[in-house]
């Protein structure tokens, strides 16, 4: 049990499977007199890689995070090539949330945070459309409408990197945010931006998608929520679900459906990054939960 004024450290790293990396990573917590709080490890044996994360309690004294930092980078991360990072304390993850007209994912986001069950903020909403301004503004949430056409496109994602740079943003997600976001925007934020989309098999691209799968009789659909790469809907994939339907249900009732499910996986997804619980490894994700 952590005691009050006591922070935690969290650790998520991965590293080239060699004999006793994991011994080491805690020999370097128990020599200096920490408390482990929580341990989980992982070993991908086809590519001989070792994946950990630790959290643990840091006593108050005249240690300070970037004394930690610096033992465990000499100590353990060079002498293991690890590949890592470290957490300290309590400061609240501080979101911005992209959005065009569906109020319903940004809702479910900001009710966490709001509710104290998530340990981050909403700082700010940035919407290509100004709908859901007074509902963000009720939540005393700052709103930002940055409209986008075709000519546009440049100067509006500059502006909304000039937004997050001001804002302090470290994570931003994509609510049903309907427009496609270049390289320029995603690079600052790799592994630091999250999507949400409906995924059904077969797959229906372009318009009407839950038409298509009513009209081709699906049995389940689904959600997907995953980092954003310059890749369209094909990122690292965080989190997934699915709810069976048949051929009872009407196109209105499945992209109902649709949307409650999509809302429970992009907060899902948003919740495991919260709480340092996804390790990116190539295309895909190691998730401690």
């Amino acid at each position: 049990m952590t005691q009050k004024g006591t922070p935690t450290v969290i650790l998520l790293a991965k590293a080239p499977l060699k004999a006793s990396v994991g011994a080491v990573v805690t020999q370097f917590i128990y020599k200096n007199g920490w408390e482990i709080c929580s341990h989980e490890q992982w070993v991908d044996h086809k590519k001989q890689s070792y994946f950990v994360r630790l959290e643990w309690d840091l006593p108050g004294g005249d240690v300070t995070p970037e004394d930690v930092r610096q033992a465990f980078e000499a100590e353990v991360a060079l002498p293991h090539e690890m590949n890592w990072d470290m957490w300290f304390g309590q400061e609240p993850v501080r979101i911005a949330v992209f959005v065009t007209k569906e109020m319903a994912h940004l809702y479910e986001l900001l009710m966490h945070c709001i509710s104290g069950l998530w340990n981050a903020e909403v700082a700010l909403v940035i919407s290509n459309h100004p709908d859901l301004e007074a509902e963000t503004r009720r939540f005393g949430v700052a709103f930002h409408h940055t409209p986008v056409n075709a000519n546009n496109k440049e100067e509006h994602e500059n502006r909304q990197l000039e937004l997050l740079r001001e804002a302090g943003i470290e994570l931003v997600v994509l609510a049903r945010y309907m427009q496609i976001v270049t390289e320029r925007l995603i690079a600052p934020y790799r592994n630091h931006m999250i999507n949400i989309h409906h995924s059904m098999l077969p797959a229906f691209a372009g318009a009407r998608p839950y038409q298509q799968a009513y009209d081709r009789g699906v049995k389940l659909i689904g959600a997907t929520s995953h980092y954003v790469t310059e890749d369209l809907d094909a990122g690292p994939i965080i989190a997934q679900d699915v709810v069976s339907v048949t051929h009872r249900n009407s196109v209105p009732e499945l992209i109902e459906m649709g949307r409650r499910l999509e809302t429970k996986v992009l907060s899902r997804a948003v919740g495991l990054y919260i709480k340092r619980r996804v390790l990116v490894e190539g295309g895909r994700t190691i998730i401690f939960d």
